[in-house]
């Protein structure tokens, strides 16, 4: 025998007994993966019991702050925890509130024992379902951040395009790396059309050109949809007129897509592409600035490390980007100045699109989310800030 094929024998007894363990691995590798299936569904199932005991207890302490605390042995009876001690501790583990008499003495006892100070005890009964309310809601903030190490069903729009995948990242790297691929995604397609904007308004008059930058619109609107719901799904805190904005806004985008070119088409076209091309140089300002205070306020523990940046102005940007609110209501304003523009182009006698008048709606529904969304956190901030300094 050779000696080359002694080393190619000598070779194949190594990777051989590589391959049983990499096997045996493997094998372990599963077994955990299916351990793993297991606690995610207990988890899931025990959050999910959880969260309706805690919904019942929210209804009852609802209905005692409505009609009053002395009616609570009446109230309680609806969640059936007004006659036994393990009622009474089963509600101090779900809400984290423990009173003394709770693991010795049932709801009824208690409020009996009381009757005979009914002030003093109304006003211990009233601060402690406040205390309750207030460890219920601070519970279900725990839940949420639970559930995003777990597998959940899609919303309507994941499912619409990606079917019945699970989107959950398990570790903390992993959701932090995808949210900090979609900052990077954000930044380089607003510099894309940035110069597609400047170029289509300065440089290239085709009607071809516009369509490559509107479907270039379509396409980053959407993308964002789907990257934004899968962040969500992982525990995003992005919600309300700022997620709809996007789907808005590609709707938009379609419409702009599919307007023929014609005299109508022109009068608006340059309106378009200077609004383009200032609201890129808006978007890159917000996203430059508000990465810095992310990652400031990270670092102090104040934000959530899948906070986002946004296309508008949030609560947690008072401290040092109040500066770029001009530029926000500036941007505003001329989403209502291109809404008041196709209005009036579609009462022109030469208008025959529907895209026009569909334009126009759109337009001035972005202006009232936009406008109103931004002038509700400025006014709660601001009078937020005007109750600290009448505070002693």
């Amino acid at each position: 025998m050779s000696g080359q094929l002694e080393r190619c024998e000598r070779e194949w007894h190594e990777l051989e007994g590589e391959f049983q363990e990499l096997q045996e691995t493997h094998r372990i590798y599963k077994q955990k993966l299916e351990e793993l299936a297991a606690l995610q569904t207990l988890c899931s199932s025990s959050i999910s019991k959880q969260k309706k005991h805690l919904k019942d207890l929210k209804l009852t302490l609802q209905r005692l702050e409505s009609n009053g605390v002395n009616s609570a042995h009446c109230s309680l009876r609806l969640l059936g925890l007004s006659d036994s001690p393990a009622s009474a501790s089963q509600v101090a583990v779900i809400t984290g509130v423990r009173h003394c008499a709770w693991p010795r003495v049932s709801f009824s006892q208690y409020f009996r024992r009381h009757s005979g100070c009914k002030r003093h005890t109304s006003q211990e009964e009233a601060e402690l379902v406040q205390q309750m309310a207030a460890n219920i809601k601070e519970r279900q903030d725990v839940f949420f951040d639970m559930e995003a190490y777990l597998p959940k069903k899609n919303g309507l729009y994941l499912n619409l395009v990606l079917g019945n995948v699970n989107v959950t990242l398990l570790s903390n790297q992993a959701k932090f790396a995808y949210k900090d691929e979609y900052e990077k995604f954000k930044l380089y397609l607003t510099i894309i059309l940035l110069l597609g904007a400047v170029a289509c308004r300065f440089v290239l008059h085709y009607r071809v050109t516009d369509e490559v930058f509107n479907f270039l619109l379509v396409w980053y609107y959407c993308t964002l949809t789907i990257r934004e719901s899968i962040l969500i799904s992982n525990g995003s805190r992005i919600k309300g007129w700022w997620v709809s904005h996007h789907y808005v806004s590609t709707f938009l985008s379609g419409v702009m897509l599919t307007w023929p070119n014609g005299p109508i088409y022109q009068k608006f076209r340059n309106q378009f592409l200077a609004f383009s091309i200032f609201q890129s140089c808006v978007q890159f300002l917000q996203y430059y600035y508000q990465r810095g205070c992310l990652y400031r306020l990270r670092a102090l523990g104040e934000r959530n490390h899948l906070d986002l940046t946004v296309e508008g102005f949030q609560s947690w940007m008072w401290r040092g980007l109040t500066f770029l609110l001009p530029f926000l209501f500036c941007g505003h304003f001329w989403q209502l100045y291109n809404a008041v523009t196709l209005f009036e182009l579609s009462s022109h006698e030469e208008c025959r699109e529907w895209q026009v008048f569909v334009l126009a709606l759109t337009f001035l529904i972005l202006f009232l989310g936009n406008f109103l969304t931004t002038l509700k956190v400025v006014h709660a901030k601001l009078q937020k800030n005007r109750g600290k300094t009448k505070q002693p």
